[in-house]
């Protein structure tokens, strides 16, 4: 007999996982233990060792990469008379920490509108099956943080965002997995410049002396441009005071 069929995953290598017990009519007699077979019912039988009448795990399992072992144990009596048996021994799955936070994206367009969703929140977590809930958090990296909103998995930014008045953003970011468990990053976006429109033209000077000679310079123009420093050219248009072209 074992005294447990189960343990839980992420023990220490080397734990003890089970007892090994005999069931004798000679009550009195002494008993050793075997791991034996190394297919069918014993393939994991090298995943585990005997010392004295503990069964011990080489190493740490981990439920998602396999949830049970198939093992075969012979006990032996002082006559070696022995008796064999298999078991399985189930692995059991203990809610683990998410390990990351990522961004589907780490940067965003200016000028696009309030509460757009910038980035999709993802977490990287042992237990695959499981669900998060994301939320922002004071820490090293939150500087930001109010520029933005979280619905479900979605980020999104409150206000349009400008290049020029600011380029990047950092924020610190808190997913929380469907057991409690939890982990924190801080997180950077940057905004990509986009090319805008000039707002206005001007002259150096609007006026200029009479009988000046021919070809003489008597203004600088002048852009006003959200982009800075764009460089610009000039040309005469048709339309509404094109009267001196």
């Amino acid at each position: 007999n074992l005294s447990s069929s189960s343990v839980e995953e992420n023990i220490q290598p080397n734990s003890t996982v089970a007892k090994i017990s005999t069931i004798d009519p000679d009550t009195n007699d002494t008993h050793t233990y075997y791991l034996i077979g190394d297919s069918g019912d014993g393939k994991d039988n090298q995943k585990f060792y005997i010392s004295g009448n503990d069964l011990k795990i080489k190493n740490s399992p981990d439920y998602e990469s396999q949830s049970s072992y198939n093992i075969t144990i012979q006990t032996r009596d002082s006559s070696e008379l022995m008796f064999y048996k298999a078991f399985t021994f189930s692995v059991n799955n203990v809610n683990e920490a998410p390990t990351s936070i990522a961004l589907s994206s780490t940067s965003f367009n200016e000028n696009i509108s309030s509460n757009t969703t910038v980035a999709t929140l993802s977490s990287t977590d042992e237990d695959t099956s499981d669900t998060h809930s994301y939320s922002f958090v004071s820490g090293s990296g939150d500087t930001d943080n109010d520029a933005f909103a979280i619905v479900g998995s979605s980020l999104k930014i409150k206000s349009s965002p400008n290049y020029e008045t600011k380029s990047s953003y950092s924020i610190r970011l808190k997913t929380t997995d469907a057991g409690g468990e939890n982990f924190e990053k801080a997180l950077s976006l940057s905004v990509n410049n986009r090319s805008e429109i000039p707002t206005g033209i001007t002259l150096s000077k609007n006026s200029f002396n009479e009988n000046i000679s021919s070809n003489t310079t008597i203004a600088t123009l002048l852009t006003t441009d959200p982009d800075q420093p764009d460089t610009h050219t000039y040309s005469f248009v048709s339309g509404s005071g094109d009267t001196d072209n």
